[in-house]
């Protein structure tokens, strides 16, 4: 079943982010005040409103208390992030994710009743030092602090070996978990024979992960 979300404020996170989950099959109302950025989003989501985000009857006609998310995208003006943030949660509002771009934002929307709080700036600039951090990494999931899953492409010196002869485990504290083929993920035997353009899903920690595909010899 289709998660059913709010985002207030189109400016670039809030654009992206709503259309990234209707891409994921959810239904999603924007709202914010420029018509100009609610008509040219209009046509790629469930709903789009022209109204003044802060005015508690424009939220209220919402139906905030319906949502299962409402997220709070506003970028220029902090105060305004307080205020709407807060207005939500008096309205019913069950999950408010705020953006916030400094820990002290993040400690105040905390205070006044976001339920989560989201950095996209930091979280994008750590996401692409760790991605071009490691060699091949296509891209990574982060499943906790200090443990990631990295989509790679095999180095050079893997072609025409086996995880068996890479012995890759017990070397370097890494797991293959799987490869990439035409956008599946397909199982990975031991006997496998890797092939130059091999793509796999390797989970561990990410300076492990480095070392094992930095390293030249077998």
């Amino acid at each position: 079943m289709a998660a059913t979300f709010l985002v207030i404020g189109l400016g670039r996170f809030g654009t992206n982010l709503a259309l990234r989950l209707m891409d994921q099959g959810n239904e999603v109302m924007v709202l914010d005040s420029d018509e100009e950025a609610v008509s040219h989003i209009a046509p790629h989501v469930t709903q789009a409103k022209v109204g003044d985000c802060m005015d508690e009857e424009v939220l209220a006609s919402l139906g905030v208390d319906g949502f299962d998310f409402c997220f709070v995208c506003i970028s220029e003006n902090f105060q305004s992030s307080l205020e709407i943030t807060s207005l939500l949660k008096e309205l019913g509002a069950p999950m408010v994710v705020a953006k916030a771009d400094r820990d002290l934002h993040a400690r105040l929307l905390l205070k006044i009743g976001a339920d989560e709080v989201v950095f996209p700036e930091r979280d994008m600039a750590q996401r692409t030092a760790m991605r071009f951090s490691v060699n091949g990494a296509l891209e990574y999931v982060e499943l906790a602090p200090g443990y990631a899953i990295f989509e790679l492409d095999v180095p050079d010196h893997w072609a025409g070996l086996t995880l068996i002869d890479l012995d890759i485990r017990r070397k370097w504290n890494v797991n293959v978990i799987g490869r990439k083929e035409d956008g599946a993920i397909l199982p990975i035997a031991p006997d496998f024979v890797f092939a130059a353009d091999t793509h796999i899903m390797a989970a561990g920690r990410p300076d492990d992960i480095s070392r094992m595909v930095n390293w030249r010899g077998r």
